[in-house]
């Protein structure tokens, strides 16, 4: 196995298969262009991508730059061979480079998988919190 950061959108495009929803090309194309974004990809011996690792340097003023693990993936032809961790393991790497103090991760209180796969790679819990979000393509609350 090896890891590479993507940095062309055929590669992310070879590694469609790997993400939640259909790729938007539009959204490719930004998401390559911003240096602080970052896209890692595992490929298997037989050069096909069987994981990937995306990741957002956040900077503030009064805390520097973190790394956020925006989503990980890994092909179930492909799981429980030590994938997942490897490319956390990289993308780890990747934000020490960068100067990043930290790196974070949210995930689902029943995905126990993705949790195993974040301690395997050295992650410690951190306390509960609640998570809100919003969802900006739905109406403004008060309009009609």
């Amino acid at each position: 196995m090896r890891i590479e950061r993507v940095t062309a959108a055929e590669e992310i495009d070879r590694a469609a298969d790997l993400f939640d929803e259909p790729l938007l090309p539009e959204a490719t194309r930004r998401f390559l262009s911003d240096p602080t974004h970052h896209l890692l990809l595992a490929y298997d011996d037989a050069d096909r991508p069987v994981g990937m690792i995306s990741g957002v340097e956040t900077t503030h003023p009064d805390k520097g730059t973190e790394m956020l693990i925006y989503e990980l993936a890994v092909a179930p032809i492909a799981r429980l061979q030590g994938i997942g961790s490897a490319l956390v393991g990289a993308l780890a790497e990747l934000a020490r480079k960068n100067g990043c103090y930290g790196m974070w991760v949210a995930t689902e209180l029943d995905n126990v998988a993705a949790q195993a796969t974040y301690r395997s790679a050295g992650a410690s819990d951190q306390t509960t919190f609640t998570l809100l979000s919003w969802d900006l393509l739905a109406e403004s609350p008060g309009q009609t």
